[in-house]
C-alpha cells in the first residue's frame, strides 16, 4: 500500500510520464493505493473534475486520522520551522497521516525531502521531480 500524493495523482490523470505516475498507475491496478485526508480535499476541490474521476478518488481508502494526529502534526511542522525548512500546512498533514499508517508516498513535491529528512517519512523511489 501507498499514499498519493495530489501532485502525482494530477500528472497520472494528466498523462504525465514519470517513475510517480507508474507508481500510481500500478497502486491504482492492484488495488494498493490510499489518500491522506487533505489529498482527497485538494483533489475534490478542483471544480474542473469531472463525476466520474470524483468517483474514482472517493472510492479509494482514506487515510483515518489517528488519537492525537492534530498534535503531532503541529509539533512537526514546528520542529521543521525551528530548522529554517519549508513546512506547508497541506504538505505538513500528508507527511503525518503517512507516518501514522508507515506508509511510502509517491509525490512529486520536493518539499517533502524535508520531512524525509527531518522525520523520516518515506518517499516511493525516484518519486519526487521538482
Amino acid at each position: 500500500m501507498i499514499a498519493i500524493d495530489t501532485s502525482s495523482f494530477v500528472a497520472y490523470l494528466s498523462g504525465a510520464a514519470g517513475p510517480d505516475v507508474d507508481a500510481v498507475g500500478l497502486a491504482l491496478e492492484h488495488a494498493q493505493a490510499a489518500l491522506p485526508p487533505v489529498v482527497l480535499t485538494e483533489l475534490l476541490s478542483d471544480p474542473k473534475v469531472s463525476e466520474p474521476v470524483k468517483g474514482l478518488f472517493m472510492q479509494l481508502p482514506m487515510l483515518e486520522v489517528a488519537d492525537g494526529f492534530w498534535q503531532r502534526a503541529g509539533l512537526l511542522r514546528a520542529r521543521l520551522l525551528a530548522r529554517g525548512r519549508r513546512a506547508r500546512l497541506a504538505d505538513t498533514l500528508i507527511a503525518q497521516a503517512c507516518l501514522d499508517h508507515d506508509l511510502p508516498l509517491v509525490t512529486r513535491d520536493s518539499d517533502f525531502r524535508h520531512f524525509v529528512e527531518l522525520a523520516g517519512v518515506r518517499l516511493v523511489v525516484g518519486s519526487t521531480r521538482r
